[in-house]
């Protein structure tokens, strides 16, 4: 009997655009095994009033046969939407892959044996990635710039990982806000971690996708990504990542001669402003030259080269030293980083719940409550009330009401070091009401920490499904009212508030169960 065939489900970070639709059309349309699951994950900010771009695509692929699940990310970028989007499924591998690529009909077919080949030593298989170029005339510089992802090492545009790899390094590390080197980062996590990383025949087709004519100035933000990177990983990182060492050695001194120049001016040495003018106009020629020179030549591409070669050293220096000085002010700290905050739902977590309760008098504590809250401020955590409270839209309550309650529960138990609660009903949009991730993101942006600082507790699914959304950790304490498949789906389940304070501080650190 020959040997079963990996599962794998499919990840997909996207801001909404045309390309997700494509994606998922040439996913739908594979002639291979079927993944378990796609997740596709909205990582925009707020909500559509109107309608969903997301939510459009999705339902397409759902008609057209595919598993497609959506979950939101509150706008953090890339590394916590696949966060958000692998810690959901089951499957043995996870497929990351990009909204603006395509998937060849054969893609599945190729992956599964590529993860069937994978000696139990492999944590990561990449895939191929092919960037069509125009046949009728040079590519441009933000052309020959995608063409680039073709030669990348470990980008997950198209690479799947091991679930129990994931596991062991925690995923993506969140602290890279945009798509540039958390995947470096997650493998050389994975690396160190003593698994391998392969190249497969699976592949995908990376169009280029429209651009505005500052996009490479935009681009700069991603050396803050290599200071980043250097400070958890040392300066020798770039080989082991197989990554390119740029032109920052060359902005900087660029950007040298231009402030050399601008200060003997103002100083009155007018010749060392010269020297250094003429020494920043030679080399802001030679970097146009070098862009302008493999291109097509014409007035726009000219146009678009000179003002950002000018613009560009300046902005790769600015975005370097800030990192570097943020990084050596406060070193980062592996990842994940310990809990700082623990957040608690209210009804049926800390107080026995009364559905739609205005009525301070008819707060009632779960037993060891009190307990609970003093062991998490005596071990230095902050603490948090997440709430929703859909009794305002339904008019069942008053804003008025929500807030005295919280009051009388802050009287019984102690004052909470932020409170938020979220009075939208379940039939309109919001992007706070769980488990949507925004009043786990507003908590841990009023405390100050970030979400994988942050540790949810609460009785029900959307508690943990928020959390997971926002990038925090959950813990999941039942009642009579949460669903067996909730409590089958949670990673932490503990059986009083008490066990769930006690994971809470095992992952900060100080003590407790595990």
């Amino acid at each position: 009997m020959s040997p079963a065939a990996p599962r794998f489900s499919v990840v997909v970070p996207t801001v909404g655009r045309p390309s997700l639709d494509v994606l998922l059309t040439t996913l739908a349309a594979q002639r291979g095994p079927a993944a378990e699951l796609v997740v596709v994950v909205d990582d925009r900010r707020g909500r559509d009033s109107g309608e969903d771009p997301c939510e459009v695509a999705c339902e397409r692929a759902r008609a057209a046969g595919l598993p497609v699940r959506l979950v939101r990310s509150g706008g953090r970028g890339p590394a916590a939407a696949r966060n958000a989007g692998w810690r959901r499924t089951a499957s043995e591998w996870v497929a990351f892959v990009d909204d603006d690529v395509e998937l060849p009909p054969d893609w599945s077919q190729l992956l599964v044996a590529d993860l069937a080949a994978a000696p139990g030593r492999v944590a990561g298989v990449q895939g191929r990635i092919t960037v069509p170029l125009p046949e009728h005339r040079r590519p441009t510089d933000w052309e020959r710039g995608t063409a680039g992802l073709a030669d990348a090492a470990w980008i997950t545009a198209d690479m799947a990982y091991r679930r129990t790899a994931l596991e062991q390094v925690a995923g993506f590390d969140e602290r890279f806000p945009r798509a540039f080197r958390e995947d470096a980062d997650l493998a050389l996590r994975v690396l160190d971690a003593g698994w391998e990383l392969v190249r497969g025949e699976h592949g995908a087709v990376h169009p280029v996708r429209p651009s505005t004519d500052l996009a490479s100035l935009r681009q700069q933000r991603g050396n803050a990504d290599d200071a980043t990177m250097s400070a958890l990983h040392g300066p020798g990182w770039r080989e082991r990542a197989q990554s390119a060492v740029g032109r920052l050695p060359g902005h900087v001194v660029t950007t040298a001669a231009a402030a050399t120049a601008v200060v003997a001016s103002l100083a009155g040495r007018r010749r060392t402003a010269a020297v250094a003018a003429l020494a920043w106009a030679g080399l802001t020629a030679e970097f146009s030259y070098r862009r302008i020179a493999p291109g097509p030549r014409d007035a726009a591409e000219v146009r678009r080269m000179l003002v950002t070669s000018a613009a560009i050293p300046p902005a790769a220096v600015w975005h370097r030293v800030r990192a570097e000085l943020r990084w050596r002010r406060d070193p980062p700290a592996p990842w994940p980083p310990p809990v700082r905050a623990v957040l608690f739902d209210r009804d049926g977590t800390l107080v026995h719940d009364v559905p739609y309760n205005g009525d301070p008098d008819l707060v009632a504590p779960v037993d060891g409550a009190r307990e609970a809250l003093e062991r998490v401020r005596s071990a230095g955590l902050r603490t948090g009330l997440v709430s929703n409270q859909s009794g305002v839209a339904r008019g069942l309550l008053t804003t008025a009401q929500v807030e005295a309650v919280n009051a009388r529960l802050a009287d019984l138990l102690g004052g909470f070091d932020t409170v938020q609660f979220c009075p939208d009903g379940p039939d309109e949009p919001s992007a706070r009401r769980k488990p949507e991730p925004g009043m786990v993101l507003d908590a841990a942006r009023e405390l100050g920490v970030l979400p994988a600082e942050c540790l949810v507790v609460g009785d029900i699914g959307a508690d943990v499904e928020a959390a997971l959304s926002a990038g925090a950790r959950a813990v999941l304490v039942p009642t009579p009212v949460t669903r067996p498949e909730e409590v089958a789906a949670a990673a932490a389940v503990a059986a009083d508030l008490a066990g769930a304070v006690g994971l809470a501080l095992a992952a900060a650190g100080r003590g407790g169960s595990s």
